[in-house]
């Protein structure tokens, strides 16, 4: 049951993270006219501002989950990312979606430090690749229902209107939420994930392990005033995205505001776990040598987990524009939609592969695999193509498939670096600390677009050298195959 719910959490949540971008332009005009020039900045910053989000709650939920179990932080994190998505719907300004977009996404990076710990702590540790997969492809399935959907949207939009009309609503009612491609009543539609609520606190059993974490007490050395540190963090990160805005043009006070800022979002999101293990070492529940293994581990883990999501955040998240803008001849060929859907399919193949790979070859052996092939089908699918057809969407599920692999490498890895008692805060941090990279890189792959003159293979190739680093990076860490969940 635990499995089933994480699950199905993780392809909402895949779902909402990929809605937007289909609908997000459409709401945009809606919300400032077709012919304002404000749309495409808008439309970054909400992306960023997600991310910065997300990032906050992978590290706010998973200090909940180690302090009061992960089963009831897990439901607080779907119910947030749930009712907010679904209250984008009624927004009447563009600030209005960045506000809610951002408590949205304090729940869907919650939701994933928090599934990873309930169901690799339940699961026995023979099992850990196959549930490590299993979470890795979940959300990609949710990419691929988006792709699907816009492809077939403007079906769905008529036959969702003879419904409503079939129900007595008025018609303009009706336009008021199926107008601009229905972005209103899909944003509502994003409500539906908390109905997973009652599943969850019905059926899903808490974690053995951190009931007995509990039982010993070690759940006492978390203290709420430690998530100032969390709220120092996030305006660093939000500082950074100030920094890239049109508002700031000068070059130096960009550099020098996002060096400053990463390094306070680093320590700002670090502090609650740095506070809970100097007070378990006071106490004599934890020793020197397991505090310094865990900094030490916290450190490496964001870097591989930046690495990787810069990669594909920075990289391969332009591929369906690039298609649609750049590559078609036709436009009916819905060249943006199929592009998604290879990218999703290739996703689903390679969380799952890569899980497996790990087990058999190892931990560090399996990223630096993922990151070679990263980088070398970046580097075919950007460089070997220049149209449409066939060979580009073979070039984009095997891109797919292996910058994708490093999500269902994370839900093995991560839990194995970090003890029960500070598991889902720690991993929390490390992956979604990442995000705050990959916001970076987002922007940065905006700048790059303008000193190519839009030309989409140049930027997409020079930001998957990043993969190159994790080469490097990750004989730094820890070789965990084969041993237990440390406690």
């Amino acid at each position: 049951m635990a499995l089933i719910a994480a699950i199905l959490g993780w392809l909402f949540d895949g779902f909402e993270m990929g809605m937007f971008p289909l609908i997000g332009k459409p709401a945009l005009a809606a919300l400032l006219g077709p012919k304002s020039d404000q749309a495409a900045d808008w439309f970054g910053v909400i992306m960023a501002v997600f991310l910065v989000g997300a990032a906050t709650g992978g590290v706010i939920f998973g200090w909940l989950g180690d302090r009061i179990g992960r089963v009831r932080a897990m439901s607080l994190s779907i119910v947030t990312y749930a009712i907010f998505t679904g209250l984008c719907g009624f927004a009447t300004e563009a600030w209005h979606i960045a506000v809610l977009r951002f408590v949205a996404s304090l729940g869907m990076g919650g939701e994933w430090s928090l599934g990873v710990a309930l169901v690799i702590e339940l699961w026995p540790d023979r099992s850990r690749t196959f549930v490590a997969g299993m979470i890795g492809a979940a959300s990609n399935v949710g990419f691929l229902l988006v792709g699907i959907l816009s492809l077939r949207l403007l079906q769905v939009v008529g036959d969702v209107q003879e419904l409503m009309r079939g129900i007595g609503l008025g018609e303009t009612t009706i336009d008021y939420l199926t107008s601009n491609q229905a972005w209103r009543l899909l944003m509502i539609a994003g409500a539906l994930p908390a109905l997973l609520v009652f599943l969850i606190r019905l059926f899903v059993p808490e974690s053995e392990r951190w009931q007995h974490e509990r039982d010993k007490g070690a759940t006492s050395h978390w203290a709420t005033r430690d998530l100032i540190g969390v709220l120092v963090g996030c305006c660093g990160a939000g500082s950074v995205i100030f920094c890239w805005t049109p508002l700031v043009n000068n070059s130096a006070i960009r550099i020098i505001g996002t060096v400053m800022g990463v390094a306070v979002a680093f320590f700002g999101y670090a502090y609650p776990v740095w506070c809970y293990m100097r007070r378990a070492e006071q106490a004599g529940a934890l020793t020197v040598e397991s505090r310094a293994t865990n900094t030490r581990n916290l450190l490496l883990g964001a870097l591989i987990s930046g690495i990787a999501l810069l990669g594909t955040w920075g990289a391969l998240q332009w591929a369906p524009r690039w298609a649609a803008e750049s590559l078609q001849s036709d436009p009916l060929k819905h060249a943006k939609e199929y592009t998604q859907i290879y990218s999703a399919l290739g996703a689903i193949v390679g969380t799952i592969a890569a899980a497996y790979l790990a087990g058999v070859v190892g931990r560090r052996m399996a990223y630096s695999l993922i990151c070679v092939g990263s980088f070398v089908s970046a580097l075919y699918l950007y460089l070997g193509n220049d149209q449409f057809d066939a060979k580009f969407l073979f070039a984009m599920f095997t891109a797919g498939a292996m910058t994708a692999a490093f999500y269902g490498f994370f839900p093995l890895y991560l839990p194995e670096l970090f003890p029960t008692k500070v598991r889902a805060t720690s991993q929390g941090f490390a992956y979604n600390f990442g995000r705050i990279i990959a916001a970076i890189g987002t922007l940065q792959t905006a700048n790059l677009m303008k000193l190519f003159d839009g030309n989409f293979p140049m930027a997409g190739s020079i930001l998957s050298g990043i993969y190159l680093l994790g080469l490097l990076a990750i004989w730094f860490c820890p070789e965990t195959k084969g041993k237990p969940l440390p406690e």
